[in-house]
């Protein structure tokens, strides 16, 4: 292997090895609320042996040589032997953070770490009983713990069927290194099957074409032996056949005959075992002529030895769910591709209409039909699980409660709702700085909960749910709640509202996402400094998605999170203004109607009309983009919905519903509020993608500009608390 094919394997094992070390984060915290749960235990020692293989196999000798030993100690918690408790759990985790460290880094691996590998194998041997552990002290292995010796079970002998993949030498996997491993569990007979190896001119020197059939005794059950495949069982042909549980005399595996044999093994077919023995009578035949069982119950043991055949056989037969793994630059790349695509689709559409050819039309509407397919199927490509990152926060929550002396439990909701892969990265840090003001400010410590009459464990609920285009994640706690009398206070202070100012609890409790607004007394490790607020007003206003606060004093607060599903392709409305054209996200925009010149003459140019008996504040674009020109004498008006508030654009001409390919308009229009984004029309021209919500911020700060006689940047914290503006 060249260094190049190296690297790339090493690439593949960092990002194999950061998803399994998040399984272990969680598997661990599962563990740690069910001390006994087998299945956990296993999945644990399963991704611990994993890992061992991997890393060998990349040449991070180190990371091996760490997970040897602590799987060791689990294949002891596996066995009963030791009990996973609360110091196992944390010096696993310790051990997890080390191992992280040295698959990110391994050429600095230094005598500093040495020590510190040995600290922590130290540490887990002092967890085991004295009873268990074998060896020379700390010290005198040539810095190396010698753990205890497995835990023997009762001997079987089983047989076992190794057909590799073709390509597991290109996975870097050696399969013979599996092989000695068997040996190395007791009494192993291997025999390497050659019949599928071709003549040296077809052969290709990176396959595999052999297979093997073991022959294994030992004491170390039968999990033990699957536990050898576990890197490569997703590949490969596996069969394990327990032929002696242990209990067998000799004298009765004495007696199976050759034929027997094969015909378990599934090499011979009872068919072709007939005809070699053709000249003698089966022995169904020689048993009913010799009256020592009836022909019914020969046919009896026939049909389950059939039944037995056909069952092994379907499962075998089984296709077993594969993954792929895609790197997301060449995701991305084909996102990129079907956006360009649906853009010349909507070109060729435009164009068959205006040649109004049936023929032609015919055939764009079948091109139209497979776009959409293929649009969709791509976007779902896109969609993962939300699960991947709240079990992230499963560490988190517990380090955090632990640093501050407080017993909170997370509990998680819908983690099997999907969402765009690229917008999920994006999410890490605004949960965590909400998930840690949540346990810092909202959750109490225990003694106070009592006294309130709560739980002394705090609950910290976290849920994701679809709703419609978009994703409604919550972050809720039961803890104090709001102080609405700090936070106005505060905003007094800071100049962000007027001492007098009537806000009602949705728009006071947004002002805490103001950058540097903070209530807390002391700062701390943790939070106190107002930033970390800010930073999840950013970084969800990036994500195009907005934030609702609901909070009740001494009974917790909400946070929810509203998100589009995905950032590459949208439902758009298509408008227009004098030459320019904008679009607006489908999902807000609830209705159209006209406005006539008269009626904004009879509304004294107040920019609000009456829909159905109900106000509807609207703002005009032409004269938020500065569009020069007449605009007509009926407009129409866009009216879109903000949370619970409606809110209506004004523009020239309504054209309808259009497929959005969103594409980025660059650093130069990086900070123009109110635009999100473009989109490439049918006939080549572009039109702006709306930030509704945040162009509702622009028509508030222009609104409070012109009623306070200062500038909009003086009063930026104050953009949501304008009663009588576009957003309220």
């Amino acid at each position: 292997m060249n260094k190049e094919d190296y690297e790339i394997l090493r690439q593949t094992f960092r990002q194999e090895a950061a998803e399994l070390l998040s399984e272990l984060e969680t598997s661990l915290l599962d563990l740690e609320r069910a001390p006994r749960d087998t299945e956990v235990i296993s999945s644990i020692f399963r991704t611990f042996h994993t890992l061992k293989g991997s890393s060998a196999i990349c040449g991070l000798d180190e990371v091996s040589r760490l997970t040897h030993h602590i799987e060791t100690v689990y294949d002891l918690v596996r066995s009963g032997k030791i009990l996973a408790d609360k110091k196992l759990i944390d010096l696993t985790l310790a051990a997890i953070d080390f191992i992280k460290e040295m698959i990110d880094s391994p050429q600095s691996f230094s005598h500093v770490e040495i020590d510190r590998r040995e600290r922590i194998l130290d540490s887990f041997r002092k967890l085991l009983p004295e009873s268990l552990v074998e060896g020379q002290p700390m010290g005198q292995t040539g810095g190396d713990v010698r753990f205890p010796q497995p835990v023997k079970e009762k001997q079987i002998t089983c047989r076992i069927h190794f057909r590799p993949s073709p390509n597991i030498f290109l996975y870097g996997t050696d399969p013979v290194l599996l092989l000695n491993e068997l040996r190395g569990l007791g009494e192993c007979t291997v025999v390497a099957q050659t019949e599928g190896v071709p003549d040296l001119y077809t052969l290709n020197q990176d396959f595999c074409y052999t297979s093997w059939d073991v022959i294994l005794t030992t004491d170390r059950g039968i999990n033990t032996v699957k536990d050898v495949f576990v890197f490569v069982e997703d590949e490969s042909e596996l069969q394990f056949d327990i032929i002696d549980n242990g209990t067998n005399s000799l004298e009765e595996k004495d007696c199976k005959k050759l034929g027997e044999i094969l015909l378990e093994k599934r090499d011979l077919s009872y068919e072709d075992l007939e005809r070699v023995l053709k000249n003698r009578k089966p022995i169904g035949t020689i048993l009913v002529e010799e009256g020592l069982v009836g022909p019914g119950k020969v046919q009896s043991a026939l049909a389950e030895q059939e039944h037995f055949h056909q069952v092994r056989e379907r499962r075998l037969k089984e296709d077993a769910i594969s993954n792929m793994r895609v790197s997301s630059e060449k995701l991305d790349k084909l996102v990129n591709l079907v956006g360009e695509l649906v853009t010349v689709q909507a070109r060729l559409s435009q164009a068959a209409l205006c040649w109004n050819d049936p023929g032609l039309i015919s055939i764009v509407e079948e091109v139209e039909r497979l776009t959409d397919d293929l649009r969709d199927n791509t976007m779902n490509i896109r969609l993962v699980p939300i699960r991947t990152l709240f079990n992230r926060f499963k560490r988190l929550v517990r380090d955090l409660s632990k640093e501050l002396g407080k017993e909170v439990e997370l509990v998680t909701e819908g983690a099997e709702t999907e969402m765009d892969k690229t917008i999920i990265e994006k999410l890490n840090d605004p949960l965590v700085h909400l998930i840690r003001n949540s346990i810092d400010h909202g959750i109490e410590i225990p003694q106070t909960r009592q006294i309130g009459g709560k739980p002394r464990k705090g609950t910290l609920h976290l849920s994701a749910e679809h709703s419609g285009p978009y994703v409604l994640i919550k972050v809720r706690d039961d803890g104090v709640g709001f102080d609405r009398e700090m936070i106005h206070v505060k905003a007094v202070e800071k100049g962000l509202i007027q001492a007098d100012s009537k806000l009602s609890d949705k728009e006071l409790f947004l002002l805490v996402f103001v950058p540097g607004f903070s209530t807390a007394r002391n700062v701390t490790n943790v939070s106190g400094r107002g930033v970390g607020l800010d930073v999840v007003k950013k970084s969800i206003g990036d994500l195009r998605g907005s934030i609702e606060i609901h909070s009740q004093r001494d009974v917790g607060t909400t946070v929810v999170l509203k998100l589009p599903l995905t950032l590459a392709i949208i439902d758009g409305f298509l408008t227009k203004i004098g030459d320019e054209h904008f679009v607006f996200p489908l999902s807000l925009v609830e209705e159209c109607i006209e406005l006539a010149r008269e009626d904004s003459t009879r509304a004294h140019h107040l920019n609000i009309i009456n829909v159905r008996g109900s106000a509807v504040p609207y703002a005009r674009l032409r004269d938020t983009f500065m569009i020069f020109g007449d605009p007509p004498s009926i407009e129409q008006i866009v009216i879109t919905r903000i949370g619970r508030n409606r809110v209506g654009f004004v523009v020239d001409q309504v054209i309808g519903g259009h497929q959005t390919v969103i594409k980025n308009l660059g650093r130069f229009y990086q900070n123009v509020k109110g635009v999100s984004g473009a989109t490439i029309l049918g006939d080549g021209t572009v039109a702006i993608i709306l930030d509704v919500p945040k162009l509702v911020d622009v028509e508030d700060e222009e609104d409070t500009d012109h009623r306070r006689g200062g500038t909009a940047d003086e009063h930026s914290g104050a953009e949501h608390c304008n009663r009588g503006s576009v957003g309220g």
